[in-house]
């Protein structure tokens, strides 16, 4: 009887800014991929999954032509490339930091613009131009808008009046001297899927299951889990000593004067708190990371 040919799932990986940050979210989900020095393949330990790196401008139309069955690209990329695809599920995460990042108008500083409405006729250079163009429409404003090949925060005000640029911090529009007038569009970044391949049940599956588990570790991030021994007698001074939003889970142990207490909290909280739980009277206090959580 011949072998059931396996299947596979397609997948595009951003390369670039956003890939190391990928991979790691990745490997918490549970998916380890390794990349060559020069390599744009990634092998993965799933062999049910082939993938390729390509630059996140990109993915969105290769999602929506069926090269890559899935793929993790910006929202503003999908916008920018009006890309009909399937959005399967919002992860936000970024090179330094899980917040989104902003697309935002700015000015030099010693700019005399305000407003965008101060921006009529004048020229803005960004690598968004669709995005652009539709915020200068929503604020009835025209304007030029000139595509920019790389390096926008060098040219204004010498080469244009305006840039749209993204940023998460700002720092480095600060760093070069520009003022923020407005925000563009949030951004983050997004799984999606081909039209077709969500409606193949077992790639449909697959895919469903690789944004569950990345939205897990995504929910992890920064939390880690906390169990210990609790006297009963003491159990409520110690709950009370606990953040009011957790719920930890309480089991009975086979000493019956003592009660086994687990939960999880916000790292940054641990410092404080496993000094206060043990003045509580919590005993065999073991701390753990997280990889993922499902509610």
């Amino acid at each position: 009887m011949p072998e059931k040919e396996q299947r596979v799932l397609k997948l595009g990986l951003p390369k670039g800014s956003l890939q190391e940050a990928t991979l790691a979210l990745f490997r918490k989900a549970g998916f380890n991929f390794v990349v060559g020095a020069r390599s744009y393949h990634a092998t993965c330990d799933d062999p049910e999954i082939s993938a390729i790196l390509i630059r996140a401008q990109e993915m969105s139309r290769y999602v929506e032509e069926g090269v890559f069955d899935v793929g993790l690209t910006g929202l503003d990329w999908i916008l920018e490339n009006r890309s009909k695809v399937v959005e399967v599920a919002d992860l936000i995460y970024a090179k330094q930091s899980m917040r989104p990042v902003r697309w935002v108008l700015a000015v030099p500083e010693a700019s005399p613009f305000k407003t965008v409405k101060d921006l009529r006729g004048k020229r803005i250079a960004t690598e968004v131009v669709n995005i652009t163009r539709d915020y200068l429409a929503r604020h009835k404003v025209k304007a030029e808008v000139e595509f920019s090949w790389g390096a926008t925060e060098a040219k204004a005000p010498d080469l244009v009046d305006a840039i749209v640029e993204v940023t998460e911090t700002g720092s480095s529009l600060r760093a070069n001297k520009y003022r923020i007038i407005d925000t563009v569009l949030e951004s983050w970044t997004k799984l999606i899927a081909n039209s077709k391949a969500m409606r193949d049940p077992w790639k449909r599956k697959k895919i469903e299951n690789i944004a569950m588990l990345l939205d897990a570790a995504i929910k992890a991030e920064g939390k880690v889990g906390l169990k210990m021994n609790v006297p009963r007698k003491k159990l409520d001074a110690v709950l009370a000593v606990l953040p009011a939003i957790t719920s930890p889970t309480i089991s009975n142990l086979t000493d019956s004067t003592y009660v086994a207490l687990e939960t999880v909290i916000d790292e940054s909280l641990v410092k404080q708190l496993i000094p206060d739980l043990k003045r509580a009277g919590a005993v065999g206090i073991i701390e753990y990371p997280l990889n993922k959580i499902i509610y």
